[in-house]
């Protein structure tokens, strides 16, 4: 069988070849723009051209598709390539499987139902699509091999093509938190932004990236969208995760429930987290943080 990797970051790329590879004997990999690194039996170059948006690709995916007969694709979650997948699953008249966190033999393992509950589902027909969040694979990424001779693929118009008026780029702060080995996350418990510093603080100690519930980016705006952490956010993997005034309900825990090792302060002493955590601390943020830091 072969397998089509779909990728914007190259440590995700690496990852999801690393995966392939056991489940397919060759494996494809296409990134967009410069694909220097980029591991695979192949891997394609795909340039956006000016005024189209990447989501468009999905129409040269269609046409590799069609003419390589690739059992399985493989695409990075993120919210362009989400769209991606499940244009090229439609296309396929097969089902795109979301948010797989691993696979077994009886199919691929994915959450549902916000985050409350798992099931393992296979797709019937010849071709697969799968999101796959990081991590699926664990330390996969060695596996993955060499980076590939890199080829050019060629833009293909869709046939109703968005036209992109405008665009900016958004300012990225902190680490890469689906690649971070720590996470300290911010929650309702920091009363003003001010006492972020307390969280960041804790970060220098443990060298962790800073994130967040969904109050602090959607609600008062204090951080970036992308360092939200929950069932439509980061569903993340680090060794440890830190959660710091966040109460624990279930629509932020999905996003850290496969962490290594997570840690809680809050000082409500019955907050949900408390029976969801691995340590817990019950304490006011402004006092037990400093101390915390401090003792680091």
């Amino acid at each position: 069988m072969k397998a089509l990797v779909v990728a914007e970051h190259l440590e995700a790329a690496r990852e999801l070849v690393a995966g392939a590879r056991t489940l397919a004997d060759e494996v494809t990999c296409v990134a967009f723009g410069d694909a220097a690194g980029y591991p695979g039996d192949r891997a394609l170059a795909l340039g956006v051209p000016e005024g189209r948006v990447r989501e468009d690709c999905a129409a040269t995916l269609v046409g590799l598709l069609d003419a390589e007969g690739f059992g399985a694709v493989l695409v990075e979650p993120t919210r362009c390539l989400r769209t991606v997948a499940g244009r090229l699953a439609a296309h396929a008249g097969t089902a795109a499987i979301t948010d797989v966190t691993s696979f077994e033999e009886q199919g691929a393992r994915s959450l549902y139902f916000g985050g409350a509950a798992e099931r393992v589902r296979r797709v019937e027909g010849p071709l697969a699509v799968y999101t796959v969040a990081a991590g699926a694979f664990g330390d996969a990424g060695e596996a993955a091999g060499p980076a590939a001779t890199v080829e050019e693929l060629s833009w293909v118009e869709p046939e109703r093509p968005v036209r992109l008026v405008s665009s900016r780029a958004l300012e990225r702060t902190g680490a890469d938190l689906g690649r971070a080995d720590a996470v300290v996350a911010a929650g309702r418990g920091f009363t003003e932004e001010g006492q972020l510093d307390l969280a960041r603080a804790l970060c220098e100690r443990i060298g962790a990236g800073l994130g967040c519930s969904r109050p602090l980016t959607e609600g008062v705006g204090w951080l970036p969208s992308e360092t939200y952490i929950g069932v439509s956010g980061l569903m993340l993997t680090p060794k440890v995760y830190v959660a710091c005034g966040i109460s624990g309900q279930m629509q932020h825990m999905v996003g850290c429930n496969r962490a290594g090792a997570v840690f809680a302060i809050n000082r409500d002493k019955n907050a949900p987290i408390f029976k969801q955590c691995d340590y817990g601390l019950v304490g006011d943020l402004a006092d037990v943080l400093p101390a915390v830091a401090a003792a680091l």
